[in-house]
């Protein structure tokens, strides 16, 4: 197994497994008439192809969702197959050590791989608090010892990693970003002078890091601004020229930095509301990121989403394709990227057979062949088949009980 760096700075785990370009999946034949001898019955051969065909699928990776329940927070874990299904880690779910709110958190990111893969990192909000589990061979999880810390603030609900650089959103009154030193033992150390003091309304949704580690951002759902920040070499933030810009709709939410271009940041933007037509109002906002840290809106961004409520965002690992879960629509819409970072709107898929309104995070496979994503309203993680933009459901499989998921990883 290695680790391979991907999405938004931060990192995940890719095993190393051979997998077909195409998911298949077994089938049974029905039963042929069973033709009787006069003297004995004829014996009926399997033959080993159909009985291979019925062999459970092998494990692959795994999936992680932070529960955020109420009181004790848990991780649920699943074993992901090579066919995409999940089935529940054993043991599952694991303590986190801090306390979930038990409602949910208007964040993407709220659960990180650390760099090397071998951590998770969790928001606790009910408490304010970060924890950090460490992940042993078979995927179950472990909390490190001293592995749960302040959060530098007030309900914690996003995480942003780069090497050992981690970067936490507290989104509760007196708003900030505070930074961490991710220790080899999975330790997590305040880096003094990091935390960057936001409004007392901000409530930053989303921090996170692009694919070098140079630049930092974060958007504030409840004033509609965008921070943007260069990142110095002892992890502290400079404020871009002209920082906190003004978002190009209501509510910017979930963001990405481009996998191929670091420098390409997209927004989603949650709050536009509906027309009156019913049409929901939703944009994607595409912007340049430059050298200080100056946000530049790409072609005619934002672009219109045709949806309620697009809130979590993802981009393939070839830098091609964008995914943005419409919460308020129980969709997820696609669209094409061009080489200029401007946006084609393709299409919209139903989540969670018609019952995906209030669905939330997403986060594609290592191998970009499956998305998964928070079922929120149906208490389950679905499962999508990716082909280009297009998606096609793979099923659904149940949540820890109590869960009422924030953030989801893949390796």
């Amino acid at each position: 197994m290695k680790f391979v760096s991907r999405r938004r700075g931060r990192t995940t785990v890719r095993a190393v497994i051979a997998t077909p370009e195409a998911v298949r999946f077994p089938t049974r034949g029905r039963a042929g008439a069973l033709v009787l001898g006069l003297a004995a019955a004829a014996a009926v051969a399997v033959p080993a192809s159909a009985s291979a065909s019925t062999a459970p699928s092998p494990v692959v990776g795994h999936v992680y969702v932070n529960d955020n329940t109420k009181g004790t927070n848990t991780i649920g874990a699943f074993d992901r197959h090579a066919d995409g299904t999940l089935t529940a880690e054993a043991g599952s779910p694991f303590t986190a050590g801090g306390a979930g709110t038990g409602t949910g958190l208007a964040s993407q990111g709220a659960l990180q791989f650390s760099a090397d893969g071998r951590f998770v990192i969790a928001v606790d909000a009910g408490s304010n608090q970060i924890s950090v589990l460490r992940i042993r061979p078979d995927g179950s999880l472990k909390l490190v010892s001293h592995g749960v810390v302040s959060s530098g603030g007030l309900l914690p609900d996003s995480v942003a990693v780069f090497g050992d650089l981690v970067y936490v959103a507290n989104s509760g009154v007196g708003s900030n970003y505070a930074g961490f030193r991710l220790r080899p033992n999975g330790r997590l150390d305040p880096i003094p002078g990091s935390t960057v003091t936001l409004a007392s309304n901000a409530a930053p949704g989303d921090v996170l890091f692009n694919g070098t580690g140079t630049k930092l951002v974060g958007t504030e759902v409840g004033t509609s601004l965008i921070d943007s920040f260069t990142v110095g070499s002892g992890g502290r933030l400079t404020a871009a020229p002209g920082s906190p810009f003004t978002a190009q709709g209501l509510g910017p939410f979930g963001s990405e930095f481009r996998p191929t271009n670091p420098d390409q940041l997209f927004v989603s933007n949650a709050h536009n509301g509906v027309g009156p037509n019913g049409v929901g109002l939703g944009t994607v906002s595409a912007f340049t990121d430059s050298t200080d840290g100056v946000l530049s809106p790409i072609g005619t961004s934002p672009f219109p989403d045709d949806q309620i409520a697009p809130c979590w965002v993802e981009i393939t690992h070839d830098g091609r394709y964008l995914f943005t879960v419409n919460t308020g629509s129980g969709t997820i819409s696609s669209y094409r990227i061009a080489t200029d970072g401007a946006l084609t709107l393709l299409g919209s898929t139903t989540v969670g057979s018609g019952h995906g309104v209030g669905a939330v995070d997403a986060r594609l496979s290592p191998d970009g062949g499956v998305l998964y994503v928070d079922e929120s309203a149906s208490g389950t993680v679905g499962a999508f088949t990716v082909s280009g933009g297009s998606l096609t459901g793979l099923g659904s499989f149940p949540l820890p009980a109590g869960a009422v998921p924030a953030g989801i990883v893949v390796n």
